[in-house]
C-alpha cells in the first residue's frame, strides 16, 4: 500500500484522517505541538502525567492520556490504547523530556539514569510499541524533539547531551533500517524555546549567579537575539508529519536562529 498524498497538501487539513500522540502533550511545547496537529486536522492525543482532555484555540478536542514515561510498562499499554480506541497511532511525537544541569564531577549515577530514562529510552518503547501498526499499514511518522545538544556539547548538561545525541542516533538509525518503507523517523532540534522550562533555566542561572533576568535571559538568545517560539517547533513537526514531507527520514532539523552555523 502506498502513502497517499496530495501536491494541494496545506498546512490546515494536511492530516485529516490521521491519528498523532505528542508526549508530554498538555503544557510547554508539547501542548503548542497538539494544538497545531489538530488544528492541522489530525486526531490528537496529549499523553502526559497530567491526563486532561482541552480545546485548541481553534476549538478542536485534544484528548488526554495519562502517562508517565518513566514507568517502562505504561509506554506500550497507551500506545496500544490510542490503537485501539482510535483505529491507529499515525504520528507519534516524543516531545516529553528533562534538562538538569549539573557539575560532570558532581554528577550522580541516578541524574545520569534518569535523563536517558526519560530523554531516551521512552522514546524507544514508544516507537516499538507503535511501530508494528505503522508497518502493516506503510504509513507513519516518528517525530522526537531533540535539541541542538543532540549535534554539539554543552557545559554543565552532559546526562542531557549524551541523552539527546543517542535519540538522534536511533532516529537516524531507525530511518536507515525502515528506509525501503512508507515510514519517517526525524528529530527537530531547537535551542533555548520561550517555555517554562526555560523561566526555570532564567531562574536558576540568576540564583546561582547573582545576574539580573536580563543578564541571565542574554545566555539563552539565540543569534537572532530571541528564543525560539514554541509555535516555531509545531510548525514543523506539522510539515514533517504531513504528506509533503515523504522523502524527509533520517534529519535533525535545527530551529536554532543560526548558532549552529556559527558553532
Amino acid at each position: 500500500m502506498t502513502e497517499r498524498h496530495s501536491s494541494s497538501d496545506t498546512r490546515r487539513g494536511a492530516l485529516s484522517g490521521q491519528v498523532a500522540m505528542v508526549t508530554g502533550g498538555s503544557q510547554g511545547i508539547g501542548r503548542v505541538i497538539s494544538e497545531a496537529l489538530a488544528e492541522a486536522g489530525a486526531t490528537v492525543v496529549a499523553a502526559s502525567r497530567r491526563a486532561e482532555d482541552f480545546l485548541s484555540p481553534a476549538g478542536q478536542r485534544i484528548h488526554g492520556r495519562r502517562l508517565d514515561v518513566e514507568d517502562a510498562d505504561a509506554c506500550p499499554t497507551v500506545v496500544a490504547s490510542v490503537q485501539e480506541e482510535f483505529g491507529s497511532l499515525d504520528v507519534l511525537v516524543n516531545n516529553a523530556g528533562i534538562a538538569e544541569s549539573v557539575k560532570f564531577l558532581e554528577m550522580d549515577m541516578e541524574h545520569w539514569r534518569r535523563h536517558h530514562c526519560i530523554d531516551v529510552e521512552a522514546p524507544l518503547r514508544l516507537v516499538r510499541a507503535a511501530l508494528p501498526m505503522m508497518l502493516e499499514r506503510n504509513q507513519g511518522r516518528v517525530i522526537s524533539i531533540a535539541s541542538i545538544a543532540a549535534e554539539v556539547g554543552f557545559s554543565y548538561v552532559t546526562a542531557y547531551v549524551a541523552a539527546k545525541h543517542a535519540l538522534l542516533g536511533m532516529t537516524r538509525s531507525l530511518a536507515a533500517e525502515f528506509a525501503g518503507t512508507s515510514l519517517t523517523f526525524n528529530c527537530v532540534s531547537p535551542y533555548y524555546t520561550n517555555t517554562p522550562m526555560a523561566a526555570a533555566a532564567i531562574r536558576k542561572i540568576v540564583a546561582k549567579t547573582g545576574k539580573s533576568v536580563d543578564q541571565a535571559s542574554a545566555h539563552l538568545l539565540s543569534p537572532q537575539g530571541r528564543m525560539i517560539e514554541p509555535d516555531e517547533v509545531a510548525a514543523m513537526c506539522v510539515y514533517l508529519a504531513s504528506p509533503s514531507a515523504r522523502s524527509i527520514t533520517g534529519q535533525s532539523i535545527a530551529i536554532d536562529g543560526g548558532l549552529s552555523a556559527t558553532r
